[in-house]
């Protein structure tokens, strides 16, 4: 968002000409119409950002009909980057100078070449539909940006620095003396050497002792050091990285923040954002929510947040067609009480805790390909007993289990597989002879149509809200989307009327064999909200 236009290359696939900034003025002037006028078709890489940079010199940006950047993104979703000059090196073997004209003429030249490649692919209802006015509902986003309360914030760091005060004096004393709690090799040799806790294993490259999260978090059942080391990594962490980072981005004047959200990243077509990541602030526990209670409405609104529910595994039943599995959504059954009954035999009413901590596990786990071992490592069971867990599971549900197979051998024939929207993931570790490639590429291959899917799904409905938020002439906007969340910001007078255009344009994004559901909240913050 803080990006400046230093100038822009223009080509109509012949000539090319380069305008500086310095001569924008009545030149600007003079291009608006045509920058701005939806009929005069137009080809730019990164749409997204040409949108956010005209929109700081007055100047609208319509009727883009090729993003070679997004057209890239498509067809080659393994690729690194899909900056220009590495697709212009990738397709056409060439490096481009600095050149703003050749830049345009090569941005002319990949529309040409690669457009029939996205039609050939069948790839063009994904590309028009979703990604290209997606890029344009995503400038906006960013443009609107989030009001923050620093205030709030800074109460918080001052909290968090007691609490890691505290917390190093109860880790001094467990460990029998003051060492630097950030040193892998300090803290090593006081679990392994001086405190004689098992499974210490060495590192190759350093000969340091693991103490990794998966380490502490196995010794954290017979020792408090470790669980408080865990507390002191997380609140730490949190901190640097939220707390006291926050209000760095913040920009003057405002109030907000204008975080950049990546298009053309996440390989299963799921949208991160950077600068700040927002995408990675815990979900359900209470660093995550004291972190959004500093995410605010502007005056008069009140925050409006619009969560998908389970929907990885509503598109799970959709693409399954599995008989149990949708008649669980249908009925509007707790999804993870129906599993543990068909798992351990247990009706709803006399489940406990565990019961529907352990289907909840393996019901995501199926998503995820996980393995008995993976499965054994997140629920704290034998490999032997999630074995059971997996095989009970693919016995009820039999139809999942033909599905998730059924990709893997599309992968193994095709080398790819495709999402319900027709996205494109390569699989080419799949016939490996590396088995630990090969089982990634299987994970990969059963998970990519279902999050990819998800992932679709959420698009579709950013798309098509802020469509019908404009059509309605509302003044509620969108200013935030995380994971499976939308986030808008409305005036206490339109609460109502938002709320039910957001609750029908992301129910019914698209028809499912099962019903799309979201959580909807209203607050002051996103916490109050969430």
């Amino acid at each position: 968002f803080a990006g400046r236009l230093t100038g822009l290359g223009l080509s109509d696939g012949k000539r090319v000409a380069t305008v500086a900034v310095r001569e924008f003025g009545d030149l600007l002037s003079a291009l608006a119409p045509a920058l701005g006028d939806p009929a005069r078709k137009k080809a730019a890489h990164n749409s997204k950002l040409l949108q956010l940079l005209l929109a700081k010199h007055g100047t609208a940006l319509a009727g883009v009909a090729d993003d070679p950047m997004l057209y890239s993104y498509l067809l080659e979703p393994l690729a690194s980057s899909h900056a220009l000059a590495d697709v212009v090196l990738r397709r056409q073997g060439r490096k481009i100078s600095p050149s703003l004209a050749e830049s345009a003429s090569r941005t002319h030249q990949l529309s040409e070449l690669l457009r029939p490649e996205i039609v050939r692919e069948d790839l063009q209802k994904l590309y028009s539909e979703i990604e290209l006015p997606l890029a344009s509902v995503l400038a906006e986003v960013e443009t609107a940006g989030i009001r923050i309360d620093a205030e709030i914030l800074g109460q918080m760091s001052g909290e968090f620095d007691k609490e890691l005060t505290t917390l190093t004096h109860e880790i001094y004393d467990l460990a029998g003396g003051a060492f630097d709690i950030d040193s892998p090799k300090q803290l090593g040799e006081i679990l392994f050497e001086r405190l004689k806790l098992p499974g210490g294993k060495r590192l190759k490259k350093s000969g340091q002792y693991s103490t990794d999260a998966s380490v502490l978090e196995s010794l954290a059942q017979t020792h408090d050091l470790p669980r408080k080391i865990i507390d002191y990594r997380t609140r730490a962490k949190l901190k640097s990285t939220y707390i006291d980072a926050l209000p760095k981005f913040v920009q003057q004047g405002t109030g907000r923040l204008h975080t950049t959200f990546n298009q053309t990243v996440a390989r299963t077509g799921r949208l991160s954002s950077s600068n700040p990541n927002l995408q990675n602030i815990p979900i359900g526990d209470e660093f995550g929510l004291r972190i959004r209670s500093a995410f605010v409405a502007d005056p008069g609104c009140r925050l409006i947040s619009a969560d998908y529910s389970q929907i990885e595994l509503r598109v799970l039943a959709h693409l399954s067609q599995d008989p149990r599995l949708i008649e669980a959504f249908v009925q509007n059954e707790d999804i993870h009480s129906r599993t543990a009954t068909e798992i351990f035999g247990v009706p709803a009413g006399l489940q406990n805790h565990e019961h529907r901590r352990m289907a909840k596990a393996i019901n995501y786990g199926v998503i995820y390909g996980l393995s008995a071992f993976g499965l054994a490592e997140r629920t704290g069971t034998s490999r032997t007993e999630a074995q059971r867990y997996i095989d009970t599971y693919f016995e009820r549900y039999s139809k999942v289990k033909e599905y998730l197979d059924g990709l893997v051998q599309e992968a193994r024939t095709t080398g790819r597989v495709r999402t319900a929207f027709g996205r494109l993931r390569p699989t080419p570790e799949i016939t490996s002879g590396d088995m630990q490639a090969r089982n990634r590429a299987e994970r990969e291959a059963m998970n990519t149509p279902l999050q990819g899917t998800a992932a679709d799904l959420m698009k579709l409905a950013m798309v098509r809200t802020q469509s019908r938020l404009k059509r309605e002439q509302v003044q509620t906007r969108m200013i935030l989307t995380v994971h499976d969340e939308l986030v808008f910001d409305a005036p206490e007078a339109e609460i109502e009327r938002a709320e039910a255009i957001v609750r029908e344009e992301m129910e019914g994004a698209y028809p499912m064999r099962v019903p799309l559901k979201i959580d909807l909240g209203v607050g002051q913050n996103w916490r109050d909200a969430k």
